[in-house]
Order: C-alpha cells, then sequence, then structure tokens
C-alpha cells in the first residue's frame, strides 16, 4: 500500500511520524550517535561561550543544546516535536525547551546572540522561512550554523539506503513533495537564501561524523528505526522489497568497507554558517 495517502503533505508526514516516542528514541539512542560527531562543529561554528544568548532550532532530543550549554551559554531549544521535548528536558535542566514552530519563532526581533539548526532543515516545509526567522531573532553580528546530510554524490550511508530504495523498493510508495534531504548541502542553494534574509560571511565545511556497526546491514535498520523521511518509505515496503532493500545495503556496506567484523560506515555533514547583518 502507498506510504503516504493524497491528501497528505510533508508537513503532516513530519508531525506525524516525529510524535511516535519509539522514532524519536530510536534516533537519539543510535542513528544521532553520527549526528553527535557534528556538535562541537556547530557549537564552535556559532561562537557559543560564557553568557551567549543561544536559540537551538530544531532542538531534537538536546545534543546540540548540550554543546552550547557545556561551551556557557545560555539556551533555548525548540522543537515540534513532543516526544523529542520530553527527552531535551530530562537530560538537560539547565536548558529552556518549548514547543514551537521554528517557520513563526515566538520571541522577539533581536533577542539571541546564536542560533543553531541541527539536521533541522530537511524537516521543515519551507526553509526560507526558517532561515529568514533566524536573521529577525538574532543580534546584528549575531551567527547562525545549521548542518544537514551530505547528498549521495559523496560515500554515505544515506546513499547506500536511498539507493537501494531507489533500485529494489515498491514503486508507489513515495513522499510527499518537500524540500529535498540534502538540498542545502549545496551552496548554490543555501548562499542566496542566506543573502536574501540578510546573513554575510556564509561558508561551509564538511564533517566526516559516521557509525561504527558490527553488522552491515545496521545502516538500512537505523533509516527503518529512527528517521521519518526514511522510514515513511521503509517501513511500508512489502517483505520481499524489504528484505531486497537491507540485502542491497548490506552489499554496499561490503563492496566500501571489507568482510568486517565491523565496520565504519560514513554518513557526512555539511555545516553553513553565516553572521546577521
Amino acid at each position: 500500500m502507498p506510504d503516504v495517502r493524497e491528501a497528505d503533505t510533508f508537513a503532516a508526514l513530519e508531525k506525524r511520524e516525529w510524535v511516535k516516542a519509539s522514532l524519536a528514541k530510536s534516533y537519539a539512542q543510535v542513528f544521532a550517535k553520527a549526528a553527535d560527531m557534528v556538535v562541537p562543529s556547530l557549537v564552535e561554528a556559532v561562537g557559543a561561550g560564557p553568557e551567549t544568548e543561544a536559540l537551538d532550532l530544531c532542538c531534537g532530543h538536546g545534543n546540540v543544546a548540550a554543546g552550547l550549554v557545556k561551551a556557557g551559554a545560555r539556551v533555548t531549544g525548540l522543537d515540534f516535536s513532543p516526544a523529542m521535548l520530553e527527552m531535551a528536558r530530562a537530560a538537560l535542566p539547565e536548558a529552556q525547551f518549548v514547543e514551537g514552530d521554528a517557520m513563526a519563532l515566538d520571541f522577539d526581533d533581536q533577542s539571541f546572540d546564536a542560533v543553531t539548526i541541527g539536521f533541522g532543515i530537511p524537516h521543515v516545509p519551507d526553509p526560507p522561512k526558517v532561515i529568514a526567522e533566524a536573521r529577525r531573532v538574532l543580534r546584528p553580528g549575531g551567527r547562525l550554523a545549521f548542518s544537514v546530510w551530505c547528498g549521495p554524490g559523496v560515500d554515505t550511508a544515506l546513499g547506500y539506503v536511498f539507493g537501494a530504495i531507489g533500485q529494489y523498493g515498491a514503486p508507489d510508495i513515495a513522499l510527499p513533495p518537500g524540500p529535498g534531504a540534502n538540498d542545502y548541502a549545496d551552496p548554490a542553494l543555501a548562499f542566496p537564501v542566506l543573502d536574501e534574509a540578510g546573513f554575510a560571511e556564509f561558508h561551509q565545511f564538511v564533517v566526516a561524523s559516521e557509525w561504527q556497526v558490527n553488522d552491515p546491514g545496521a545502516p538500512y535498520d537505523f533509516f527503518l528505526e529512527g528517521t521519518a523521511r526514511g522510514g515513511a518509505l521503509l517501513r511500508p515496503q512489502p517483505s520481499e522489497n524489504a528484505s531486497a532493500i537491507r540485502a542491497a545495503v548490506v552489499s554496499k556496506v561490503l563492496e566500501k568497507h571489507g568482510a568486517g567484523p565491523e565496520w565504519t560506515v560514513p554518513i557526512p555533514a555539511m555545516v553553513t554558517a553565516a553572521v546577521a547583518v
């Protein structure tokens, strides 16, 4: 059966998936082991330190917020997922976490010195609105940094999994129209949006994040159990398609990274940083 009904939207899909506590916990406990490796780069890119007023948008379970707190910042985290916010509040009581919409922030203009967005950009229907809102709440000279996973043009587990879905997935299972998962890794798209929103000094750099696994099919499992976009494509697959997709991921990991018994599977990230003018 198709994954999404005709009436569904990208926003509805994201909210429906991330409200699930099991999905949020799987992401936080397993998938985010790679995302955690990007946290120090985001914290450094915004120059967080003592007395910095920092806003962590799409904060999830609070891993970037934790890095900001460790640097001495006063941190507010925002997310639309109550399941994620519950984990964030439990893990980091010294930060403030609020439920909200990253495209329509309930904060005054020029309230913050730094804004971070750890892998949240692909999960919002209108990324330029988020970037414009980040600029609105930043003071002049404040810094923005956000991360997205690199696209399949580089060696990445994301390419292994989505390539296998494209080859072996049931053709009637599709996502609703929405932003591409890797769009903002492309400076040709990201930099004009930043410029239009009122940022300057934008630049990008790659962080070599990865998973350490003892099962070559683990990347399939991570996307199945701990992501909205990938999981929405994988969970409805008929058993024969699911088996073929997982087998293709196994084959790719073995081809790229040897016979094991343990594998280092890359899932690199692109960090984009800019300064509010």
